[in-house]
């Protein structure tokens, strides 16, 4: 069968044949992989989409060494996703020679002491082994604007801001011909962000995984549309096949940003445990949450979930809370106990069945909204 053709502004805005871009996925904890690999960049790059590198697991140098593995790889254009902390890019970044790693358990010092005492608590209950993890003081995180200094250096043909306001960086990137994209979780934010000079923005629904917010997706999209107007809007949040394409398209977007279902892909930098709890997960298997970050999240379910409401703490601010829960969770994976361990992940776990190749994701993606968009109404919808 011949290949479908499945074009937007989008496609002409970012030359690709598809309008269809992986999120730039950052790990869910400190020590594991990264959400969105070199491996399932170039694959969804290759395969006519537009694949997007999660910057948020690396430090400055080694995001410019990925960037430069994206080259070597593929000739296609891809992105590179930063997270932007409001206070960090005010403040600044972390000086550059202060760059240097340490134990997790020793960051955990710093912890106030009810979280601390908690902390030691539930490692003497559970029996668990000491964290092994190693946590780096250089990442892109705290040091945003060196990161968005490498990816205009190294010609990165789009900037994501996955956290936060790009509008800092946006004069620098246009004078290299770089485009600019934001995520919003309503439709002010979608306003802002558009104001502020971005090429694009996602409106990402209540359904995503990961940081996410308070508006579903159906009924954030079209007000997304209106707040950002005349600059184009990408759909995320719950989109996981063809028909979520189609429905994206069909509200006024021009293109989706997903997730969830390329995390859960072959080339996806989950751990193999993280996305069979994905495939396990029914639509109802997810909760939004504080526990990870100090932001709210969405991941499946676990019973993780349950020793930090138990505990009556509140979170710790962003990213103090990702030190507290990525030393529980990596003691709980040292101790093989799946039950408290599980990755960020969208309502639209659900309908994952099973572990593909990128590539074949955004094949059969567009093999069915095509389908959708040019096939005729069914003979029980009638218009005049």
């Amino acid at each position: 069968m011949a290949k479908r053709t499945l074009r937007t502004p989008l496609c002409d805005l970012l030359d690709i044949e598809y309008p269809i871009l992986s999120a730039g996925m950052g790990p869910s904890l400190i020590g594991e992989k990264t959400g969105a690999p070199v491996e399932l960049v170039v694959a969804v790059s290759e395969a006519g989409g537009l694949g997007v590198l999660g910057g948020a697991g690396y430090t400055v140098e080694e995001m410019r060494d990925a960037i430069r593995e994206i080259r070597k790889l593929t000739g296609r254009p891809f992105g590179v996703d930063v997270l932007l902390p409001a206070a960090t890019v005010a403040a600044g970044d972390a000086p550059a020679d202060s760059t240097h790693e340490i134990p997790l358990a020793d960051a955990l010092n710093a912890l106030p002491a009810a979280h601390r005492e908690w902390f030691e608590k539930i490692k003497a209950e559970f029996g668990l082994p000491d964290t092994e993890a190693v946590i780096s003081t250089g990442t892109t995180t705290s040091r945003p604007h060196a990161a968005a200094e490498v990816c205009i250096e190294e010609g990165v043909p789009l900037f994501c801001a996955g956290l936060g306001s790009p509008e800092f960086m946006v004069e620098a990137a246009h004078a290299t011909g770089m485009k600019v994209l934001g995520i919003a979780g309503n439709a002010k934010n979608a306003g802002r962000i558009a104001r502020g000079g971005a090429d694009l923005v996602v409106a990402q629904g209540h359904e995503a995984g990961g940081h996410t917010g308070r508006v579903g997706s159906m009924a954030l999209w079209p007000q997304a549309i209106d707040a950002a107007a005349p600059t184009p809007v990408l759909a995320a949040g719950g989109i996981g096949d063809g028909r979520g394409l189609a429905a994206a398209l069909a509200v006024g977007c021009i293109g989706v940003w997903v997730g969830t279902r390329f995390l859960a892909s072959k080339e996806g930098g989950a751990l193999d445990i993280q996305k069979q709890a994905i495939v396990n997960a029914g639509d109802e298997d997810t909760r939004r949450t504080t526990i990870y970050t100090g932001k709210t999240s969405r991941a499946t379910y676990n019973r993780f979930h349950d020793l930090w409401e138990e505990s009556g703490l509140e979170p710790l601010r962003f990213p103090v809370q990702v030190l507290l829960a990525s030393a529980v969770v990596d003691m709980f994976n040292r101790a093989g106990n799946v039950d408290y361990v599980g990755p960020f992940a969208g309502q639209v776990a659900g309908m994952i069945d099973e572990i593909k190749p990128a590539a074949q994701i955004v094949e059969e993606m567009v093999e069915e909204a095509a389908d959708i968009l040019t096939r005729r109404l069914p003979s029980s919808v009638t218009v005049s």
